[in-house]
């Protein structure tokens, strides 16, 4: 094992955490030996051939002495309570746990550490430029408690990175996320019969396919890519044809009655999120982040484009309800043939980056 580079990620009973560990621990990963452990306070549900599990939490004190004595080179932070409103126990679990990761990180030497987080911390307002850089700061406004939570990582990693220059920290700021396995809120969003939108408002909007987040986590965990960066695929879409590609019927509704309903809600102990999964503010104002920096610094390029992702993920739900068989099996060949010319489309794109960077 001492020849072998040591990543541990945490949450890896959980989709991310257990997507993750999976590719790092795939054929298809040829940057060398891994010795990948997982840690959550649960198993996962599917063992992974390859995975070194431990049962702990990562609030456990015991955690930087494993840390220690396993020589962990690289923390890839997953674990994540998500929730509507704002709770104390997503706060211990999320942020108060964040911390004792990074501190316990810091205590045993780990070299690298690569969180998840979202393009929401930015805030939904009128005010928000066309394209928001990494530099803008995180907005809390009116937000549902798992972006506030984000919020409150974020503003403790700016002041951690500082205490600890030598650390290299990776924070993937991803949009809204769609794919067939991955529960978000804009899966639920576009699963719902109906799809509620806000009359009058048609903001720009930005997705990313649940793949690609998986391979951007990988990315930054093989990759020497300290900083933040906003991760979104190419193509910036309205509400509406984002809706649309979905095969989803949108339901206009006026802007106050939302607001208004979604307090009522609040105050009977109902969530809102059931009815909108996506908080209202982000379906009214513009929420867009600038992908310079995906692409000249941290060297990505996501292979699903926006309207490609979109267009998987109504195929999908149509393959569930209505198809048998025999058209299933055919569209699963015609989309394997897409995503192998997508994949090398994108391997294309990134030759050609890194041969003009050295240029």
């Amino acid at each position: 094992m001492s020849n072998k580079q040591i990543i541990l990620v945490t949450g890896v009973a959980d989709f991310w955490g257990a997507q993750v560990a999976s590719r790092l621990l795939s054929p298809a990963t040829p940057e060398t030996d891994y010795h990948v452990i997982g840690l959550d306070s649960e198993p996962p549900d599917e063992s992974l051939k390859g995975l070194d599990f431990i049962q702990a939490d990562i609030r456990n004190p015991l955690f930087v002495d494993l840390l220690k004595s396993e020589q962990v080179h690289t923390v890839c932070h997953l674990v994540f309570a998500e929730s509507v409103r704002a709770s104390e126990a997503a706060f211990d679990v999320n942020v108060m746990g964040t911390m004792k990761v990074l501190g316990a990180c810091a205590e045993a030497g780990v070299r690298k550490v690569v969180l998840k987080s979202s393009l929401s911390i930015y805030g939904a307002n009128p005010s928000n430029p066309s394209f928001i850089t990494e530099q803008q700061p995180p907005q809390t406004g009116r937000s549902y408690g798992t972006t506030r939570n984000l919020v409150e990582i974020e503003a403790f990693c700016n002041g951690f990175r500082r205490q600890v220059p030598e650390m290299v920290m990776t924070i993937l700021r991803f949009a809204s996320i769609i794919g067939p396995q991955a529960d978000t809120p804009m899966t639920r969003f576009l699963k719902q019969p109906m799809a509620p939108v806000l009359l009058g408002f048609d903001p720009l909007m930005q997705v990313i396919h649940e793949k690609d987040v998986v391979e951007a986590l990988v990315y930054a965990i093989q990759n020497d890519v300290p900083g933040v960066f906003n991760v979104a695929a190419e193509g910036i879409l309205p509400l509406s044809r984002l809706v649309a590609l979905a095969s989803k019927l949108p339901i206009p509704v006026f802007h106050l009655f939302a607001y208004l309903g979604a307090d009522v809600m609040g105050m009977a102990g109902v969530s809102a999120g059931r009815h909108w999964p996506i908080e209202i503010d982000y379906l009214r104002y513009p929420w867009v982040g600038d992908l310079t920096k995906m692409r000249e610094d941290l060297g990505f390029v996501p292979s699903y484009t926006a309207e490609e992702a979109l267009r998987e993920f109504a195929g999908e739900q149509r393959l569930r309800r209505y198809m048998p068989e025999s058209a299933a099996l055919a569209y699963d060949e015609e989309r394997l043939r897409d995503t192998i010319e997508r994949r090398n489309r994108a391997r294309e794109i990134s030759s050609s980056n890194l041969e003009e960077t050295q240029s």
